[in-house]
């Protein structure tokens, strides 16, 4: 055995020894209050993006063979709406949202959360918790180019694409420094000329949220973010408009 031959071995077996250290949560590493499960510390040093959370149900959706027609892809609000209005999400549709994520953390799920599935149709809302930094910070160029990256390997699974608007708040209560307004308002802009350009549909839900001032209607999202059961009402049929488009 030559000497190059045995270090890489040696390097073999020595990073083979590292690496159930490294799947291991430090000590003193443990749950914060106040911060979502998506969050948690434990979690992002094992699981980053989570892709254990719907791998089960994905599981069995794959077994059954259960014809998917679109999965609504995002974050809190998405995973609140499959909450919320259970019969809308019992006729074909899934809810695939995860509270507090960015879209890299998205983007990583895209595969065993949206492609594995086959649906007819992809609804991606998510960038919310991009302006806030969730993950660290994030330019709005950042949030872009994994939404890029979301619509061109669904499209490319011949998968139809919809773009959901992000609320447009003055504040967020998790992050009071913030004032995501200029920031939201820029990014639906891109998101409309963006679906244009690539064939997709674009659901304006934050201009149905907005009052006659441009700011959001408290009862339709108390927080400016969160849609009461009134705000998801006011939703679904602009939902289902875009996906009727997206697929003719």
């Amino acid at each position: 055995m030559t000497m190059n031959r045995r270090v890489l071995i040696g390097a073999a077996l020595g990073a083979a020894s590292v690496l159930p250290a490294i799947a291991q949560v430090p000590a003193g590493c443990g749950e914060q209050p106040k911060t979502a499960p998506a969050l948690q510390p434990p979690l992002l040093l094992t699981d980053w993006a989570w892709i254990g959370k719907f791998r089960n149900g994905n599981e069995r959706l794959l077994a059954d063979g259960t014809k998917i027609d679109t999965v609504f892809f995002g974050d809190s609000i998405t995973e609140g709406w499959a909450r919320t209005d259970t019969e809308f999400f019992s006729k074909g549709n899934i809810g695939r949202g995860i509270s507090a994520q960015t879209t890299p953390q998205l983007l990583v799920r895209l595969y065993p959360d949206v492609i594995a599935l086959k649906p007819r149709v992809v609804h991606i809302m998510a960038g919310t918790n991009d302006i806030a930094h969730n993950t660290g910070p994030m330019t709005a160029q950042d949030s872009k180019n994994n939404l890029m990256a979301m619509c061109e390997i669904a499209q490319a699974r011949k998968i139809r694409v919809v773009l959901g608007s992000v609320p447009t708040a003055s504040k967020y209560w998790w992050r009071p420094e913030a004032q995501p307004k200029s920031e939201a308002l820029a990014m639906n802009q891109w998101l409309r000329g963006y679906a244009k350009e690539i064939g997709a549909q674009f659901a304006d839900y934050a201009s149905a949220f907005a009052d006659a001032k441009g700011d959001v209607k408290l009862d339709l999202a108390k927080d400016e973010v969160h849609p009461t059961p009134e705000g998801y009402a006011v939703m679904r049929p602009i939902a289902e408009a875009a996906i009727a488009a997206a697929l003719r």
